[in-house]
């Protein structure tokens, strides 16, 4: 177990991994749930039209998960081992999934939503026609006011919509308010949508990847000569040998290309024709490659990150985290071979909102090739500021087949990435590493420098961010921020950001003194987004549970406007909502706290609230998320069920 708490104010050290939480708050388990589940049915009882939520409720909720047990000695943890014999899995194995497209049983046809059009299909089309039959079946409307009809004048998913009732007319036709859908004519929210076109390309290999390829050549080209002279090299000393490296021979390539355009303005000049064959007249831009110094400037100085976080680092959530005074914010994970692919899903992982200011897009490969093209397709085809090389997922998935943190282990292929990367950008290339694999085997130190000798340099525009913890830790141990600031002295002068543990103020003001050029945070904004502006106010936030309830309507709003206000958008945003529920209901109220502020990998004893939201809100319960998403969501469907992605293991 780590030694979390801190006598920070002259009082007494807590439990280890344990809140300290106020006496008078402190309550055992059973009558935490009494308290709960008593206000819950009496409230719910007040509406007779909601009398049978309580039993969909109940069916849908799954016990809270068991309290975290001590870390074990090895000879207790050799025994526990002998006498189960089986390896516990993870909560994200074999976890019951239901798609949101099971919930929305009939649907109605896209020619009828969009101003009752002929249908292309005819007779063969799976989907409703009639207008009355399908409103009869429809689930009931689930509020008053529909977001996407109050803010853009105009609600795209027409009668579909589960706030129908604001925009509908009696004879089912669709309202819209002429003044908004004008000051919203032209205007583009979300940037970075794969269009048909390019999707069909991609599918079809008809894409050209000139620069990758240059590139590409390049490498076969080292890689012949250097099995030339190894062939050699049998009859020869090895101080005889000269093995040209990858920068000459970018370097002579480039001195090549350099001498066929002056030859060919020397042709142009005497009216001959030019040795190259050439299509139409010559321009800047077919002869002047960009330079390193030319790239596009991202200044990354003091800066706070929102982390590219799986699952949980949705659009909508990275626009709660903007209002909150996030400067930098990154898409998720995405697999380079499936953007190739041109698969849809992949490519939403990139997309962009206009209130992103300062924005990237991360990419996870093993391969030269595929990261390389990959990095060109997302320069030709997307508006982003910078792009990031996954090499710290710690996943099994990735990790197995050399991506993530294997990338660290095969320096050679990593080195080859980094550099092909780098060609075919126009924006800067940043790189996200842990300590290493192994947990007493730290191996960043020894990266860092290489990543010099590769090219990285601050015209380059390259930054680095260092997670403090090997893949083998995972998140069962603190941060190493001592190891961080070692590492962003050898990086110096690239910017180095530092992550891991970053709850508060206290500890962002105690990363900076390492030195890191910034701060990136990731479990920290999933406890609590505003996170960013306690930073930015060096104060500590004792938000109300109606303020945090406003935030969660917020991400509705915003849910509903990336995922759609039909019912597959409703219950895909309740997914997400329940998803970042799971990390949220940790966070614990600062005027509940003996001891300020609160430490990540501490687990609070039970304890209630200072009013009933505040205590629905800080229970582990699955049942008692699904009943916040209600709130806000309405009703769940009667085939609902949910069980979080993650599974905390941050306590011990």
């Amino acid at each position: 177990m780590e030694n979390t708490a801190e006598d920070t104010k002259g009082t007494d050290v807590a439990v280890k991994g344990e809140a300290a939480i106020k006496p008078e708050f402190l309550t055992t388990k059973e009558k935490f749930h009494e308290f709960v589940d008593s206000e819950w049915q009496g409230s719910k009882s007040e509406k007779a039209s909601q009398n049978d939520t309580d039993e969909e409720a109940t069916e849908t909720c799954v016990d809270e998960p068991e309290a975290k047990k001590l870390k074990l000695d090895p000879e207790e943890k050799q025994k526990a081992w002998k006498s189960d014999n089986k390896r516990l899995r993870g909560q994200n194995k074999s976890r019951p999934h239901t798609k949101p497209t099971t919930y929305d049983e009939k649907r109605l046809c896209l020619s009828v939503i969009k101003d009752n059009r002929q249908c292309p299909f005819g007779d063969k089309c799976h989907f409703h026609h009639d207008v009355a039959e399908y409103m009869a079946s429809k689930p009931s409307d689930i509020g008053e006011n529909c977001y996407l009809y109050d803010t853009f004048g105009k609600c795209a998913y027409g009668l579909s919509c589960r706030f129908a009732k604001a925009h509908t007319t009696p004879d089912f036709k669709t309202m819209e308010k002429a003044d908004l859908v004008k000051a919203f004519e032209g205007r583009n929210l979300v940037k970075n949508n794969l269009s048909k076109d390019l999707q069909n390309r991609l599918r079809k290999r008809s894409v050209a990847f000139k620069k990758s390829e240059e590139y590409l050549k390049t490498l076969s080209k080292n890689r012949d000569k250097k099995e030339q002279q190894g062939n050699a090299s049998a009859d020869q000393t090895g101080e005889e040998q000269h093995v040209s490296t990858e920068a000459e021979t970018q370097v002579q390539n480039s001195a090549q290309l350099n001498s066929e355009n002056n030859l060919i303005y020397y042709s142009l000049s005497l009216n001959k024709p030019p040795p190259v064959k050439t299509v139409g007249p010559l321009t800047d831009a077919d002869v002047i490659k960009l330079r390193p110094c030319e790239k596009k400037q991202v200044d990354f100085q003091d800066k706070l990150y929102l982390a590219p976080l799986t699952t949980c680092g949705n659009l909508p959530f990275r626009r709660i985290c903007k209002r909150f005074g996030a400067d930098i914010t990154c898409g998720e994970m995405a697999m380079c071979t499936n953007l190739l692919q041109g698969q849809q899903s992949e490519w939403a992982l990139l997309k962009r909102h206009e209130s992103e200011d300062l924005f990237g897009v991360q990419v996870e490969g093993c391969f030269p090739d595929t990261m390389t093209r990959c990095a060109e397709l997302i320069n030709n085809n997307a508006d982003v500021d910078f792009v990031d090389i996954n090499s710290g997922c710690p996943i099994d998935l990735v990790y197995k087949k050399g991506g993530g943190c294997g990338l660290m282990t095969r320096t050679r292929k990593f080195e080859q990435i980094v550099k092909g990367m780098n060609y075919v950008l126009d924006v800067p290339l940043t790189v996200k590493i842990r300590t290493g694999v192994q947990e007493k085997c730290s191996i960043a130190h020894k990266l860092i420098p290489e990543m010099k000798n590769w090219g990285v340099s601050m015209i380059t525009g390259k930054c680095l961010s260092l997670h403090g913890r090997s893949r083998e830790q995972r998140y069962t141990k603190l941060a190493d921020w001592d190891y961080i600031n070692t590492c962003s002295k050898l990086a110096s002068p690239i910017p180095l950001f530092g992550n891991g543990d970053i709850l508060s103020y206290e500890d962002a003001m105690k990363a900076r003194e390492t030195g890191v050029s910034g701060i990136m945070i990731a479990r920290g904004a999933l406890l609590k987004p505003w996170i960013f502006t306690e930073i930015k106010e060096s104060r500590h936030w004792d938000i109300s549970s109606s303020e945090r309830l406003d935030i969660l309507k917020d991400f509705t709003n915003f849910g509903l406007e990336h995922w759609g206000s039909d019912t597959r958008g409703v219950e895909k945003t309740r997914t997400f909502m329940l998803e970042w529920l799971s990390f949220m209901c940790r966070y614990i109220p600062v005027g509940l706290l003996e001891r300020v502020p609160q430490k990540i990998n501490e687990r609070p004893p039970y304890y209630i609230g200072r009013n009933y939201l505040e205590s629905l809100m800080i229970s582990q319960n699955v049942g008692d998320w699904i009943r916040i998403s209600e709130m806000v969501l309405g009703p769940v469907p009667k085939n609902f069920s949910f069980l979080p992605k993650h599974k905390a293991n941050a306590y011990k």
